[in-house]
């Protein structure tokens, strides 16, 4: 090639730029730089998968309410296609996030308007969650944060406000862990017996939990939703309401821990921007939005092509799958100044991190919420921590980014 790049450093396949690939699992961003300023829509035949990297293409395709989510609509063999049964054809009772309209918006509007309005109502609670797992983590010395904090955090926030038995707590995190695999769709076969498990468990804990705040409301987001569908306020099935209280507990533990701990290995990892949010809380906010950018939790979304169509000049078909890079897209320089450079004090252009359009992260308000008070209270308590001399082990399940540990050391 004229700039120098060896073919055969360009990746040929969606697998060589997820967590799959051992060097892409460490380091995603250089492959995906390749495809985005080479091959910026790939068209992968393996995955039967489209894959786009450039930041204009991602941000109008999320944000076109003609494509399509539920896979039962994508073509056979297709990576979307995996996510269905094979005998049935269908996917078992979908959340919003494989929903297409009317139904996506039928369940979705009147879910986000109740979790939104809880969500701001328990605000000085969130706040205070976080204080006390802080404040409970050790003093000095060294420990694993994601174990200590990141992971507590988030499953103890979303079991208040769903209102679930928090003396379960980690039953509902390694329920999360096995339903979150449904998303991987080159599972083994161990890994489909953990989402079977969990996924069955989940259900009848759900099941009983409506039934029961039925009978006895709460204070809480499942009475909330109870009420609403005894006056008509939300048209949704109780299995509808199920399926879509679980995707919260488990997208409101699983993706805010990621956010937590990549925050937290950027800004120790970045002691210049540490410092610089150590001299000006304010600019919490912004360093969310720069963690999201930089090092999202969630790398990639995906669309379904409804009828032949262009993208970036390229011929897409009716039916096929579009995999959607949101980790390229918010490195990419045509948008980015000094993409590869985290910096918390520039106000950048809107990141892609929560997706976009109608299914735009339900979760992205409490995420922000959390993420903004963990690190400001975090290096309150902390203000000499460092990472501890441990290998960086980052988790392997395909299209998200997070920590499986990650230990440090504060004062003695």
């Amino acid at each position: 090639m004229a700039d120098g790049t060896n073919p055969k450093d360009i990746p040929q396949s969606i697998f060589q730029v997820s967590a799959f690939d051992p060097d892409a699992r460490s380091d995603p961003h250089t492959p995906l730089k390749q495809l985005r300023e080479h091959c910026p829509v790939m068209r992968d035949e393996m995955a039967k998968t489209w894959f786009l990297t450039r930041y204009e293409d991602i941000r109008a395709t999320v944000n076109d309410r003609s494509y399509v989510r539920l896979p039962s609509k994508a073509e056979e063999g297709s990576l979307s296609r995996r996510l269905v049964d094979e005998e049935s054809g269908e996917m078992e009772q979908p959340s919003i996030l494989f929903l297409d309209d009317p139904d996506h918006a039928r369940i979705r509007l009147p879910l986000a308007k109740a979790f939104y309005a809880r969500i701001q109502k328990m605000k000085p609670e969130i706040e205070a969650i976080i204080d006390e797992i802080i404040e409970a983590a050790p003093e000095s010395g060294r420990f694993d944060l994601m174990n200590d904090i990141a992971v507590p955090i988030p499953v103890l926030v979303i079991a208040r406000i769903l209102g679930v038995d928090e003396n379960r707590l980690a039953e509902f995190r390694d329920w999360s862990e096995g339903v979150i695999l449904s998303l991987n769709p080159v599972r083994t076969e161990e890994e489909t017996a953990h989402l079977v498990r969990s996924a069955d468990a989940i259900n009848a804990y759900f099941d009983d939990l409506i039934a029961a705040r039925r009978a006895e409301p709460q204070d809480d987001l499942v009475s909330d939703m109870v009420a609403l569908q005894a006056t008509g306020e939300a048209d949704i099935s109780d299995e509808e309401l199920r399926r879509n209280l679980e995707a919260l507990l488990v997208g409101g533990n699983l993706t805010t821990t990621d956010l937590i701990g990549n925050g937290v290995w950027l800004f120790l990892t970045h002691p210049d921007q540490l410092e610089a949010l150590k001299a000006d809380p304010g600019l919490a906010g912004q360093a969310v939005e720069e963690v999201l950018r930089y090092e999202a939790p969630v790398s990639a979304t995906s669309r379904i092509s409804p009828d032949e169509r262009e993208i970036g000049g390229c011929p897409v078909k009716a039916r096929q799958t579009v995999f959607c890079s949101l980790a390229s897209a918010n490195r990419d320089a045509a948008t980015f100044d000094q993409p590869d450079r985290f910096d918390i004090t520039v106000k950048r252009p809107s990141h892609v991190a929560f997706g976009g359009g109608p299914h735009i992260c339900i979760g992205a308000p409490l995420a922000r919420i959390e993420a903004r008070h963990v690190y400001v209270k975090l290096f309150e308590r902390y203000p000499d921590m460092k990472l501890a001399d441990a290998p960086l082990v980052w988790r392997t399940l395909p299209f998200f980014r997070g920590l499986e540990t990650l230990e440090v050391e504060t004062g003695a």
